[in-house]
C-alpha cells in the first residue's frame, strides 16, 4: 500500500468537507478534476442528483450550501483502495444543514463513494463522488422552543 498516497487522498476528502462548511468555493474547485461527475442522493427531493463537470459541482454546491446556510460534514471509516494512479474510497458521512431563513434543520448519515486520479503534477483529484443515504430527517426548528444559537446565525445580523 502506497501510505503516501493514502495520506493525500485522505486529506483531500477532509478538504472537500472543510471547504463545503466554510464557503471556499475557489479552492473547493481546485479539488475536481474538470470532468468530475457527482451523484448525491437526495431523499428531501425524491430523487439522486446528478451533476456533469467540475463547475456544475461546485455551482450547485455554492447555490444550495451558500453563506445563508450552517453546515457540519465528518466522513470517516474510510475504506481507500489504490491502484496505480487511480484510487476508490468509501467513507461514512454525518451532516447537519441548518437554514435559517427556513427555520429548518437537516439532518442525515451516507455512505460516499470516490475515484480519484493522480494528476501529472502528483496530486489527487476528485473524478467522481457521490453518496447513498442511510437516513435523513427534518425539523422545524420552531419545534425546538429552548433552542438558542450562541454564535452568529447567518442572515441575523
Amino acid at each position: 500500500m502506497d501510505l503516501e498516497a493514502l495520506e493525500e487522498i485522505r486529506r483531500l476528502k477532509h478538504r472537500y468537507l472543510r471547504c463545503v462548511d466554510l464557503k471556499q468555493w475557489d479552492e473547493f474547485a481546485g479539488l475536481f478534476l474538470p470532468g468530475a461527475v457527482a451523484e448525491y442522493d437526495a431523499p428531501v427531493l425524491r430523487k439522486t442528483l446528478r451533476l456533469e463537470g467540475r463547475d456544475a459541482i461546485v455551482e450547485y454546491m455554492r447555490g444550495n450550501l451558500g453563506d445563508d446556510k450552517i453546515s457540519a460534514h465528518t466522513a470517516g471509516a474510510p475504506e481507500i483502495d489504490i491502484d496505480g494512479d487511480r484510487a476508490t474510497g468509501v467513507w461514512s458521512l454525518d451532516d447537519t444543514i441548518i437554514i435559517p431563513e427556513h427555520r429548518l434543520l437537516i439532518r442525515g448519515a451516507a455512505f460516499y463513494r470516490d475515484v480519484y486520479r493522480r494528476g501529472e503534477d502528483g496530486r489527487w483529484l476528485v473524478e467522481r463522488t457521490g453518496h447513498k443515504r442511510t437516513y435523513e430527517y427534518m425539523v422545524s426548528l420552531d419545534d425546538v422552543p429552548s433552542l438558542k444559537f450562541t454564535t452568529p446565525v447567518p442572515g441575523s445580523r
